[in-house]
């Protein structure tokens, strides 16, 4: 686990919607600019791509889901569905269990150390 985590409040069921997260619209250049002064700054990002132009900036927004984790191996998916960003459980979450997804394509671009510690890890994200 990196930073906070978001962690299961009571036993999910596979395919149950989790959750959304919220956030401000913005064009993909400017996500780019304000993930690179959150890295600079505060080592944590809040964006999520929604479309090839569009993105959410969840940085401000009090959704717990915004601290999910990356996992080679995540039990929830991340769907965007009419511009909305929610999550999906992938499998049953038992309590207490922490809550990931897989990230994708990041601004990373392959160059962030994954520390999932899944036996699958691919190594960076």
């Amino acid at each position: 686990m990196d930073g906070l985590g978001a962690f299961a409040g009571e036993a999910i069921p596979a395919r149950d919607k989790i959750g959304e997260i919220r956030g401000e619209f913005i064009d993909l250049a400017e996500a780019r600019r304000r993930a690179r002064e959150a890295e600079r700054t505060t080592g944590r990002i809040f964006m999520v791509a929604i479309s090839d132009k569009r993105a959410v900036d969840a940085s401000a927004s009090s959704d717990p889901l915004r601290h999910a984790n990356h996992a080679c191996e995540p039990n929830m998916v991340l769907k965007v569905q009419q511009g909305r960003v929610a999550f999906y459980a992938i499998r049953d979450i038992a309590q207490g269990e922490e809550l990931t997804a897989r990230y994708g394509p990041t601004h990373h671009a392959g160059r962030l150390r994954c520390a999932c510690g899944s036996s699958r890890c691919v190594g960076w994200i």
